[in-house]
């Protein structure tokens, strides 16, 4: 089998060495750090080793040791490869791919364990006990891995210090969270918190501990203490929210079903305001919507005639503003759109993003929006997502409020207030998707 001796003088940059010589396989079996150089200890470097190996050729191995062959050996090859300070290298790749490699790394060293523990005697002896234990030195020696790595992304300064080691329950939540795709460093920060909130008989405690998670991570999430409805305002005017973003999130579909929501169960006056006048179809969409709501619907061209139509939606308490899909990469469209919203003035202009979207593209559409004065967010599609750590990290990273969020195409339903409680609980697998949903629609029915 395959096995390399990587030496680095980060652990970034040695888990980079890594997938580079193995790729998406790669699984590693044992990490030290230690100092190297200097005269009488003066002047030394912190040295990170890191030995890996395919883990496609781990599990060959592993079944050729379940149904050994008599008379056949496969010899070891090791070899080493350092990275020294202004030689070449691979480019550093830490948004994710170490959290990834450390996953399967342990998953890979568990799974390996319990098949040496099913193959050992209840009083083992002789090499089958010393690979037990060498297997279990390895997972702890992944796990203080995790600790250090983690420690790196809480204190930047200082000496690489050893750690304790992190509990298995705490650990094994580190390892959804990254399954979750909730950024490395920030799922280091919820841990590190934890830790520091419980204390040595709490921190064994799952259910203990899955609490103080979800509360950490909802407390990452900035919402509104509101419910879909309320129309009070400081200027007078109808409460006027906007809805921005790119092409295809499902912004037509969002303003029909806050339609309804303000309509049907807050008993309020409805105007809608497209400025879609651009996609086929889009104008007609919006008009079933509201023909089958009984609220008028204002089409919009230009800014001038924003300025009209906001004079004609005095009566009502509520107005509703479409706008058509904007690529992120126009700016002359987009110029365009920051002056539609000049003219309205909303109260509100949320930016609709799409939850099936990753998480370079939410944050450079952000971005892109920023010429626009954005306060809140929407996730559309939670129901095509496949994780939900990215809207965590997007949500942390622009630090807007969290106002809504929609779980499926049905109008009036599939849509929520943006609650960090409900996030938190995606994040980390303790409710689905249509849970709130489903609870909604059996409300509704009695």
């Amino acid at each position: 089998m395959n096995i390399k001796t990587i030496t680095a003088s980060t652990m970034a940059d040695a888990l980079a060495l890594v997938r580079r010589q193995f790729g998406v396989d790669a699984v590693v079996l044992h990490t030290r750090t230690y100092r190297r150089g200097g005269i009488m200890g003066l002047g030394a470097r912190a040295v990170v080793e890191v030995t890996a190996a395919d883990g496609r050729e781990l599990g060959r191995a592993r079944r050729r040791r379940a149904t050994p062959t008599v008379g056949t050996t496969r010899p070891v090859t090791k070899t080493s490869w350092t990275a020294k300070r202004g030689t070449s290298a691979p480019p550093r790749d830490t948004d994710g791919a170490a959290g990834d490699l450390i996953r399967r790394t342990y998953a890979a060293a568990h799974e390996e364990m319990a098949q040496q523990q099913a193959e050992t005697p209840v009083s083992p002896s002789g090499q089958m006990a010393h690979d037990a234990e060498q297997l279990a030195d390895e997972m702890r020696a992944v796990k203080r891995m995790v600790a250090r790595m983690m420690n790196r992304q809480q204190m930047r300064h200082g000496p690489d210090t050893a750690t304790k080691d992190v509990p298995d329950v705490l650990f094994d939540q580190y390892l959804a969270m990254l399954k979750q795709e909730v950024a490395e460093e920030l799922a280091a920060e919820i841990v590190e918190q934890v830790r520091a909130d419980l204390n040595e008989d709490e921190i064994h405690d799952s259910d203990l501990v899955q609490r103080a998670l979800s509360t950490h991570i909802a407390d990452l999430v900035p919402t509104e203490d509101h419910t879909i409805g309320g129309t009070t305002t400081d200027d007078g005017r109808p409460r006027t929210i906007m809805l921005i973003g790119p092409t295809g999130v499902g912004k037509t579909t969002t303003i029909a079903k806050l339609a309804a929501n303000f309509k049907l169960k807050q008993k309020c006056s409805v105007s809608l305001v497209t400025l879609d006048t651009y996609r086929i179809a889009a104008v007609d969409q919006l008009q079933t919507y509201a023909d089958i709501l009984g609220v008028t619907l204002h089409v919009v061209t230009n800014p001038q005639e924003m300025l009209e139509v906001d004079a004609r939606c005095r009566s009502s308490q509520v107005v509703l503003i479409d706008t058509a899909g904007r690529s992120q990469r126009d700016d002359p469209k987009l110029e365009q759109l920051a002056s539609f919203v000049k003219a309205a003035r909303p109260h509100e202009v949320h930016l609709v993003l799409s939850a099936t979207c990753t998480q370079k593209v939410l944050l450079d559409t952000v971005e892109r929006f920023s010429i626009i004065p954005i306060d809140r967010i929407i996730f559309t599609k939670l129901d095509e997502a496949v994780s939900f750590g990215v809207l965590l990290n997007v949500v942390r990273k622009v630090n807007k409020c969290l106002s809504y969020v929609t779980t499926g195409q049905e109008v009036p339903h599939q849509i929520e207030p943006g609650r960090a409680d409900r996030l938190a609980a995606l994040v980390l697998g303790h409710q689905s998707v249509g849970a709130v949903g489903s609870e909604q629609a059996r409300n509704e029915a009695r």
